[in-house]
């Protein structure tokens, strides 16, 4: 008999969205502004996942640019929220999965670093937010991923027991604080890990989102 899972719990950049280009874009113009950079998208893709104050932090630091942090974390979210979807694509398969899961009576809920305001207009540009019953940002609380509390203030909402949930994301930084939470974590490899695979725990590695169909069918079936 299928048991689905009491909650699912989503990154959003690597995960549903590719979002590099965008970020690469206004990384490089809030550069600019300071006589700094650019970055190639390699070198952006390996900053990505702990929220736009580190990110900011590393690509100062990668080119020298003396430029003061705030301002810069400013500047870049001015040329960022302008058109945060001008690059950006979602996943295959995502939106047919997500449809699934949310037909099978899954609750599902959004778990990212990005900050409030940036999530919410990715969101709805790319007409996703109508899949999650509850989005946290990297604002929302005190504190965010790779903390813990982030994703267990979430399963607290729902009444979800975290070894009975499920996190799906696509770096070492979702699948520490799942293990941190004692929630299983599925990977999507195709994301913006830093870490080899090899080193990044998961309950599985997928290359395909819409394997992960199959994969919680098969994980909640006897």
């Amino acid at each position: 008999m299928f048991t689905p899972p009491a909650l699912m719990v989503f990154d959003l950049d690597g995960t549903l969205v590719d979002s590099l280009g965008d970020l690469q874009r206004a990384l490089n113009l809030t550069l600019a502004e300071f006589r700094c950079g650019p970055l190639p998208a390699a070198r952006v893709r390996g900053m990505i996942g702990d929220g736009v104050g580190q990110l900011l932090a590393r690509a100062l630091e990668t080119t020298g640019c003396a430029a003061d942090p705030q301002e810069a974390v400013a500047r870049y979210l001015a040329h960022y929220e302008a058109d945060p979807v001008a690059h950006t694509t979602v996943y295959p398969g995502v939106r047919a999965t997500l449809e699934a899961f949310r037909e099978e009576g899954i609750p599902l809920a959004l778990l990212t670093n990005k900050l409030s305001r940036s999530t919410a207009l990715v969101l709805e540009r790319l007409d996703l937010a109508r899949y999650f019953s509850r989005v946290v940002s990297g604002d929302s609380l005190g504190f965010r991923k790779p903390d813990p509390r982030v994703l267990l203030a979430v399963l607290a909402d729902f009444g979800a027991p975290p070894a009975a949930s499920l996190m799906v994301g696509d770096s070492e930084v979702d699948a520490d604080t799942a293990r941190a939470a004692g929630v299983p974590f599925v990977q999507m490899t195709y994301g913006y890990h830093r870490a080899p695979l090899a080193e990044i725990p998961s309950a599985a590695q997928l290359a395909d989102f819409a394997a992960l169909g199959d994969f919680v069918a098969g994980r909640a079936a006897p």
